[in-house]
């Protein structure tokens, strides 16, 4: 037991020491100290670190956050947030700025950005959420601290800051290690990722002044793309209930804690609603907008009572969206974050005492997936009544031809796959899940179809550790075992464990039976990621144990 608590404190450390890193090394280049006043949008906060390095840092947050098993990875739903977050991009402020979007298993209700673009929601958020429009309040109001610098700014105050979040942070440690008990692993856990989120988010200055921008700019962003309006006060109103009462077990201190929401702020952001639709509604004509489904309207461009920035794209050149999908991706996560299957099925079960006529379909789609953990063929029955309801529903038929796959009956689940892939050939979830249960059928026939179907998607997916382990364990059974170890060390990489994958790259280069293409790909890599290696090991930290793939 000590052995196993000497381990995990180890492991908590070593994030911890990162997170560190990753904050001295940024306030590295900062002003002196005693510069109090913040940059102008452009001027020095730009200068500090270019594009290029600000999506270097992003990108190695998000490789430690997989590293410990925090980030949701499953295709369907990084494909949905990835694919709303673009949309409200799209009609950002900055359309130019390369974002990406990602979930959390956390049930606690926050969203995050950080440097380059990266953009964090946890489960809980999500799940606390009735709507589709109230995400993306939430998501536009983190796009708005992107595009107007607000992480940059905070940059140059990140050196004065942080000791007194460190030393909060090492007191929570020391308190939860001292209270000892089954539950102080879990508390140094918690306290070690909320002082990163700390770390992370004070970086960004949540001063009134740059909340208050955030939300105008976000609520310009939500009319744009089409949203209601009125969700972000909303939201915001009904999460700051949520602090007082706690309902329905999500959490809600984490989000008002690093947004703070005050009356004032809910007033002022219906104030900036009621203003944008009053000073549209002189012109409206039934040619010139239109309604979403909760009613707030969306105008045509060009309007000459509005300024530049507050002109709304038209509606036939709006983005289309597709509101229905939140339910089910709700459902999606909701099944998938559960602590454990049993839970979820409590979880499911108190939802249908609360719901007068029973479980929604999106939320009977969810139950299908908590039993498929144990019950494939339990699932397959659910689902298939589901898909006769909803037959062009790709989350419904996607996940019948998985449970199809897993219990056993490979031909049938194949021919759905296939007729899936024929209606959305280029859709990588749709792919990515049908080469995984083609690994999971674990012969060399279908390793090669699985190859053949991730091939097309190699070039896009450097950066996707869910394809490279796909990927890998094609090329494996496929035969392709060269292929395979450079897939894996990828994989083992995005995951945050670049010691395991410059050791597998290695031992690769060994091999005499690479071809120069090959070969010249793993120096490449090999090059990459050694001074990455070398600056961890200088900073004492080490990989604590091998993930074997």
């Amino acid at each position: 037991m000590l052995s196993a608590r000497y381990q995990d404190w180890r492991s908590y450390l070593r994030l911890f020491l990162l997170a560190l890193v990753l904050t001295l090394t940024i306030a590295a280049p900062s002003l002196p100290a005693q510069e109090t006043k913040l940059p102008d949008i452009g001027s020095s906060a730009g200068e500090l670190l270019t594009p290029a390095r600000q999506r270097e840092y992003g990108a190695m947050m998000l490789r430690e956050l997989r590293n410990y098993g925090y980030v949701m990875e499953d295709p369907l739903l990084e494909e949905w947030i990835q694919t709303f977050g673009d949309r409200l991009v799209s009609n950002s402020d900055l359309p130019q700025q390369s974002f990406t979007f990602f979930l959390m298993h956390d049930r606690q209700i926050n969203a995050f950005a950080t440097l380059g673009g990266y953009i964090g929601v946890n489960a809980g958020l999500i799940l606390a959420a009735d709507r589709e429009d109230e995400v993306a309040s939430v998501l536009s109001h983190e796009i708005a601290h992107v595009t107007q610098q607000h992480v940059l700014r905070a940059v140059e105050r990140a050196q004065r800051d942080q000791i007194p979040i460190l030393l909060g942070m090492l007191a929570a440690i020391v308190a939860a290690q001292s209270a000892g008990g089954n539950s102080s692993g879990d508390a140094t856990q918690i306290a070690i990722v909320g002082a990163m989120g700390l770390m992370q988010q004070n970086q960004i200055n949540y001063t009134r002044a740059a909340e208050s921008e955030a939300d105008r700019i976000g609520i310009r962003t939500l009319a744009r793309s089409g949203y209601d309006i009125d969700a972000m006060a909303g939201f915001f109103e009904r999460m700051a209930f949520a602090s007082r009462g706690n309902q329905g077990g999500y959490s809600a201190p984490d989000y008002l804690r690093t947004h703070p929401v005050t009356t004032t702020r809910i007033s002022e952001a219906r104030q900036r609603a009621d203003q944008i639709r009053k000073s549209a509604t002189s012109t409206i004509t039934p040619t010139t907008a239109h309604r979403t489904e909760q009613g707030a309207p969306v105008f045509a461009a060009n309007n000459p009572l509005l300024p530049p920035s507050l002109q709304f794209d038209s509606v036939d050149t709006l983005p289309q969206r597709d509101a229905h999908q939140f339910d089910w991706a709700k459902e999606r996560l909701r099944a998938l974050s559960a602590s454990t299957p049993e839970a979820a099925i409590r979880e499911y079960e108190a939802l249908r005492r609360s719901r007068p006529g029973g479980l929604s379909d999106a939320q009977q789609y969810g139950l299908a997936l908590v039993k498929m953990h144990n019950n494939a063929t339990a699932a397959i029955a659910d689902l298939s009544i589901l898909a006769q309801a909803h037959p062009d529903n790709l989350w419904v038929n996607l996940a019948l031809a998985q449970a199809e796959s897993q219990a056993g009956r490979s031909d049938i689940a194949n021919q759905r796959f296939d007729a899936l892939l024929k209606r959305m050939p280029n859709h990588r979830a749709v792919i990515l899940t049908y080469a995984a249960a083609l690994n999971e059928q674990g012969n060399q026939q279908s390793g090669q179809r699985a190859q053949q179907l991730l091939r097309p998607l190699l070039i896009g997916s450097g950066d996707d550790p869910v394809f490279q382990q796909t990927f890998a364990r094609a090329c494996e059974l496929a035969g392709d075992s060269a292929r395979a170890s450079e897939a894996y060390a990828e994989a083992a990489f995005l995951n945050g464990r670049p010691e395991q994958a410059l050791m597998q790259l290695q031992n690769l280069k060994k091999r005499d039976d690479l071809d120069y293409i090959t070969r010249s790909r793993v120096d490449a890599r090999i090059a990459a990621i050694t001074p990455l290696v070398l600056e961890l090991r200088s900073q004492g930290i080490r990989e604590q144990r091998a993930r074997l793939y």
